[in-house]
C-alpha cells in the first residue's frame, strides 16, 4: 500500500485500489474492501469538500442524484439517501455507518482518502475513521456531511493529541504550489513517477509542513535514501 503524501496518476490510483475504476467519488466498501473518498478543494470542485485542523479532519460532502434520476439540474434536488428502488445510495451507506458509530453500534468506518491536486493529478491523504454524518442546507438544497478523522497509517489506531500535533501533515495549498514550483518531478533526479511530498528539513527535528519552502517533490528511491538526514 502506498504511504500518505504519494503522488498519483488517475491511472496509478485506480491500480492502488486493485485496479477498480474510480470515477465516482464515493465508494463503500468495493468488493468487501476498505471505503474509498475521492475529495477536492479545487475552485472549480463540484463538491464544497473541506480540510480543517491542518489536514487532520475532513469534512465531505454528499454526492447528487444521478442525471436520469430527477428532473432538471440535480444540484436543485435534496441529495439523496436512497435510489428509486429505494435501495441506499452510497450517501445513505456511509451515512448508516455514521450513524451506527455514533450509536457504539460498530466501530468507525475506515475511508481512504484521494485528493485531486490537478487534473490527472492525485495525493494520497491517507486513511480516516467516519465519525460522523448530517445533513444540513446550504441555501437551496440539502447535503450530506461527513466527518472523518486521520488515523495511523500502519496499525489504524486513533492517533492521539500529541501524535496529532506532529503528524507529518502538508496543507492542500502546498501541495498544489510546491507541485507546480517542483514541475511534478523529483528535485534530485528528475523522475516523475513514483514521486511524493517530502519535508526539505525533516519534519522530525522540527522542519515545518506549512510553508511551501520546506516541501519538496523525491521520488521513491531518494525520498528513502534521504531519511531523516538534514542534507
Amino acid at each position: 500500500m502506498i504511504a500518505r503524501n504519494s503522488i498519483l496518476s488517475h491511472h496509478e490510483m485506480c491500480e492502488n485500489e486493485f485496479g477498480r475504476m474510480l470515477q465516482a467519488g464515493m465508494h463503500f466498501r468495493p468488493n468487501g474492501r476498505t471505503s474509498i473518498f475521492l475529495m477536492s478543494t479545487r475552485s472549480n470542485a463540484p463538491y464544497n469538500d473541506c480540510i480543517e485542523n491542518e489536514g487532520r479532519v475532513l469534512i465531505y460532502e454528499g454526492h447528487d442524484a444521478k442525471r436520469n434520476s430527477v428532473e432538471g439540474d440535480p444540484k436543485t434536488h435534496d441529495q439523496p439517501s436512497r435510489l428509486p428502488s429505494d435501495a441506499l445510495t452510497e450517501n445513505g451507506k456511509f451515512h448508516e455507518a455514521a450513524q451506527a458509530y455514533k450509536r457504539q453500534n460498530a466501530p468507525a468506518e475506515l475511508v481512504r482518502v484521494y485528493q485531486k491536486l490537478y487534473p490527472g493529478v492525485w495525493a494520497y491523504n491517507g486513511n480516516f475513521r467516519l465519525v460522523d454524518s448530517w445533513r444540513e442546507h446550504d441555501g437551496t438544497r440539502k447535503v450530506f456531511k461527513f466527518r472523518l478523522e486521520l488515523v495511523a497509517d500502519q496499525d489504524q489506531h486513533v492517533l492521539t493529541d500529541e501524535e496529532l500535533t506532529h503528524s507529518r501533515i502538508i496543507p492542500s495549498s502546498v501541495k498544489v504550489e510546491v507541485y507546480k514550483r517542483d514541475g511534478g518531478k523529483c528535485v534530485k533526479c528528475g523522475r516523475k513517477d513514483n514521486l511524493h511530498f517530502d519535508h526539505d528539513f525533516p519534519f522530525s527535528k522540527g522542519g515545518t509542513s506549512i510553508l511551501a519552502a520546506n516541501v519538496r517533490l523525491l521520488c521513491a528511491r531518494h525520498n528513502l535514501e534521504k531519511s531523516d538526514k538534514i542534507e
